[in-house]
């Protein structure tokens, strides 16, 4: 009986500290930016978040949120944190590996493919062109955002339809291997996805950039003074700050 007992208190300790380090994480999550400076993110905050919810996952109970929170964690880390190429290939490999594992065992959840995707394409720009041909990354992104799509259009703000809309701009067409990506889909997708939700910087540069790519000049600078005139966002101050600074440098070159 006292042996029973004893089992029943540990497994009711073990789940409560894995809701606690799960809180923690989310926590420390939704402090990400406090001691940016800029587009620069300071690393104790999404340390911290990354630290508890690694712990937090190994729940079943807590899987998915400590999951989701961790596939945001990582790409967060290795975009706005991490400064050498290493480190950022670490987070982002990290963050790919449990996308590819989240999603196939809730494939329903489209908050694993849209996040996977997120780490997924920051991967192949720190690993280079051959490393995400040889993964056939453009082809994953565009299977995985039509899927975003018919699961949820409105996730992330029409988080679909953009990622749909950057693979189209960002993939080299190579006739007989890669033929499908076309500018004037990219320009399509990502007026789709500034359409849905809230417009964001990043969906409002990738446009402006598409546009640009095919000749609309006067609408990508327009755009593009649109964005360095509005102020960072609070919920997202750092994020917003990377697409505003690089919107600053794409005037000076576009105009």
């Amino acid at each position: 009986m006292r042996i029973k007992l004893l089992t029943i208190i540990f497994a009711f300790l073990t789940v409560l500290n894995a809701q606690t380090d799960l809180e923690k994480g989310i926590e420390w999550y939704n402090k990400r930016a406090e001691g940016s400076v800029g587009a620069k993110a300071a690393a104790e905050p999404i340390n911290n978040a990354i630290a508890f919810l690694e712990k937090a996952i190994t729940n079943p109970e807590f899987e998915r949120e400590a999951g989701l929170y961790l596939l945001k964690s990582y790409y967060y880390r290795g975009k706005f944190v991490d400064s050498e190429k290493d480190e950022k290939k670490a987070d982002f490999q990290k963050g790919k590996d449990l996308g590819e594992k989240l999603m196939k065992k809730y494939p329903d959840a489209v908050g694993f493919r849209y996040w996977y995707l997120a780490n997924l394409g920051s991967w192949s720009e720190e690993y280079g062109i051959f490393a995400a041909a040889k993964e056939g990354v453009a082809d994953i992104m565009k299977e995985q955002s039509e899927i975003i799509i018919d699961l949820d259009p409105e996730y992330e703000d029409g988080g679909g339809y953009f990622m749909l809309g950057a693979v189209h701009y960002k993939s080299p067409y190579i006739p007989f291997f890669l033929s499908w990506p076309k500018n004037d889909k990219a320009i399509k997708w990502l007026k789709k996805a500034v359409a849905t939700g809230k417009a964001t910087p990043t969906q409002k540069v990738y446009l402006a950039n598409a546009l640009y790519k095919g000749g609309r000049k006067k609408e990508a600078i327009a755009i593009l003074e649109e964005v360095v005139s509005t102020p960072p966002s609070e919920a997202e101050p750092v994020e917003d700050m990377e697409k505003i600074e690089e919107a600053r440098e794409l005037l000076k070159k576009y105009r």
